[in-house]
């Protein structure tokens, strides 16, 4: 999808796939557990923390499930999902209490939460996003391909960049008819490029489906 397409239709339809593709990606990629994942990234999750407020805080097994999704949406990275569950319960709740109440404050609110080993600023954007949707979308490799041009720096600095890309468009698109998070944006942006990657090819034109391989040296 064209990052740049003004067209509400486009998008909505992008969106409305999303549940469609992580149930494809699940049955084709062989990811039996996506779907139960991303119900409770989706829909349980930020109703737990929201219950928790004026002082909402994420649990270790939480965070570590909440890992889970990312890593199988995405890429797998056992160790990062290792660091993670092996964190101590009271200074997850600590780093995460502290995370939530900087907010509006995205750049304090990434950082107190990177604290946290193995959690960087695309982990913690995924926290961020289960709570306020509104504000802070998850870092996808897939949504910073489109927006940026680039989806290999997991850096701070770069997040805010593509938080920022991402509010505007959901305003752009937004009307009383329709509303737009930046997490809808993500999510639209994810389906765009899961559902292009899965679609079969007629050619194999190296130019279309390249092969590249990265090192990724921090923690996401």
């Amino acid at each position: 999808m064209d990052f740049g397409c003004k067209d509400v239709s486009v998008w909505k339809e992008a969106l409305s796939t999303y549940t469609s593709q992580i149930q494809s990606l699940s049955l084709t990629k062989n990811k039996p557990n996506l779907v139960s994942l991303n119900q409770f990234y989706c829909n349980e999750l930020p109703s737990l923390l929201h219950q928790r407020n004026p002082n909402p805080f994420i649990t270790t097994q939480e965070l570590s499930k909440l890992m889970q999704w990312k890593l199988t949406r995405g890429k797998w990275r056992p160790r990062l999902l290792d660091f993670v569950s092996s964190l101590d319960e009271d200074v997850v709740k600590r780093a995460s209490e502290k995370a939530f109440e900087s907010l509006p404050d995205i750049s304090k609110a990434i950082t107190e939460l990177s604290v946290l080993k193995g959690v960087g600023p695309a982990t913690a954007s995924a926290v961020l996003a289960a709570f306020a949707p509104d504000l802070t979308p998850f870092m996808s490799d897939e949504a910073m391909q489109a927006a940026l041009g680039n989806s290999k720096d997991y850096t701070l600095k770069q997040y805010l960049i593509f938080a920022n890309k991402l509010q505007e468009k959901a305003k752009e698109l937004s009307s009383e008819e329709v509303l737009f998070t930046p997490s809808d944006i993500e999510r639209a942006l994810w389906s765009s490029a899961i559902g292009k990657s899965s679609a079969p090819q007629s050619n194999k034109d190296p130019k279309t489906n390249p092969s590249k391989s990265s090192k990724r040296k921090r923690k996401t």
